[in-house]
Parts: structure tokens; C-alpha cells; sequence
């Protein structure tokens, strides 16, 4: 058992300590990336409460039997209400966070949501997966919980802007939200696009591994513009 947790959460502890470490000008209280960790667990919970809803109202189906099935069920099932829940989340622990100073934190605190989000979703999938959880922990590790990061690097990246600099980007409140959102869909109608088409596997779980190597380059240069701009400002450079 302990094992099997170590698996599903090892990865994730991974990438949260990796986006920390890219916090080079001031890191965040180690209290304060375990609480936002558990928040994302919280969050697991959270998206239920929009899920099954959608799901009662027919909005997505049980059993995927085409590719509008997948679609659907992707963004209705999942996208939407996981990363809901996840900004829901990081705005209830940033909004009183007084250690939330800087452009990086955003990202840094929202990838401990997303990495919290990640390990208890994937202790679930480890769990429901029998005698298979070495496989399926492998598997998840290499595409699911990249995609959670990426997911959650866009969040935060846009979360902080809406902060520090909403009145250069009118438009980052929405960008929260709307871009893990479409990142998510399209990764997961991907992937569940192999129930349609079992013979495509291989060449769906190549395109994801490469979605999931594209956010993660788009993810570091993320993570350095906000580091940029705020070694800008901690410099007393007037950024105009």
C-alpha cells in the first residue's frame, strides 16, 4: 500500500519541488506548500460537486462511444470541473496568503494545487487499477502528471499577471481559467479518443507525450518571465 502511494505521489513531490527551485529570488515557507498541497487534494472533491451535476443532466455520457462523446466528457466530465475547482482552491489560499509577493509565487502555489490535484487523482487511479498499478503509475507519471503541471503553471502564470498587473492584461482574469481549461480538454478528448479508436493507441499516447513536452517548455518560459519581471521590480527598475 505504501508503495502504491509512494508511486502516485512521488512524481508530482517531483515537479512541485522543481517549480519551488525556480523560485530563485525569495521561496515560499515550506508550511505554506504543504497547505496549498492539501488544498489541492481538497480540489479532487471540489470538482465533484460540478461533475456529477453535469453528469445527472446528461451533459456528458457514462461510456465514450465517439469522438463527441469524448469531447464532451473531457470538458464536461473533467476540464471544466477540475480546473474550477483548482482556481477555486488557489484563490481561497492566496486571497489572505501574505507571503503571495511576488509574480512566481502565483505559479509556485498553484502547482502545489495542481501537484495536490495530481496525487490524490492518481492514488485513486493506482488504487482502481489491480495488479496493474506499476504500469498505470508509469504511464500516469510520464503523461498525466506533466499535464497537471502544465495545467497549473498557465493557472498561476495568468493568476499572477491578474494580480500584480491586471492593467497591462485586461484580459488574465479570464486567461485563469479559460487556457487550463482548453489545455486540459484537448489533452483529455486526446486521450479518450483511444476508447473510439483502440488501434490508434501508440500513436495517441506519442501525441500526448508530446503535448505534455510542449507545456512543459511553455511552462519554463514562463516561469522565467515572471522570475524576470520580478527581479525587475525587487531592483527598483521602473519596468515602462
Amino acid at each position: 500500500m505504501i508503495i502504491v502511494i509512494a508511486l502516485a505521489v512521488l512524481p508530482a513531490l517531483i515537479l512541485l519541488y522543481y517549480a519551488n527551485t525556480q523560485d530563485k529570488l525569495q521561496r515560499e515557507p515550506t508550511n505554506n506548500l504543504v497547505k496549498a498541497f492539501f488544498y489541492g487534494g481538497a480540489s479532487v472533491f471540489a470538482s465533484l460537486l460540478i461533475s456529477v451535476p453535469f453528469m445527472k443532466m446528461g451533459l456528458f455520457p457514462q461510456e465514450i462511444h465517439s469522438y463527441l462523446d469524448a469531447f464532451r466528457t473531457a470538458f464536461l466530465g473533467a476540464a471544466i470541473p477540475e480546473e474550477t475547482a483548482k482556481l477555486v482552491l488557489l484563490w481561497l489560499f492566496l486571497r489572505k496568503c501574505k507571503d503571495f509577493d511576488e509574480r512566481m509565487d502565483g505559479i509556485v502555489y498553484a502547482v502545489c494545487i495542481g501537484m495536490g490535484f495530481a496525487s490524490f487523482e492518481n492514488i485513486e487511479y493506482l488504487f482502481a487499477a489491480g495488479s496493474d498499478w506499476v504500469t498505470v503509475g508509469l504511464g500516469r507519471s510520464l503523461t498525466a502528471i506533466p499535464g497537471h503541471f502544465g495545467f497549473a503553471v498557465v493557472m498561476g502564470y495568468y493568476f499572477s499577471l491578474n494580480h500584480f498587473d491586471r492593467y497591462r492584461a485586461p484580459g488574465a482574469g479570464l486567461k485563469m481559467w479559460l487556457y487550463p481549461v482548453l489545455l486540459h480538454g484537448v489533452y483529455d478528448w486526446v486521450a479518450m479518443s483511444q476508447e473510439v479508436n483502440p488501434e490508434l493507441g501508440g500513436v495517441i499516447g506519442l501525441v500526448i507525450l508530446l503535448f505534455c513536452f510542449w507545456m512543459l517548455k511553455g511552462a519554463q518560459k514562463k516561469m522565467k518571465t515572471h522570475l524576470l519581471a520580478d527581479s525587475v521590480h525587487m531592483g527598483g527598475i521602473d519596468e515602462q
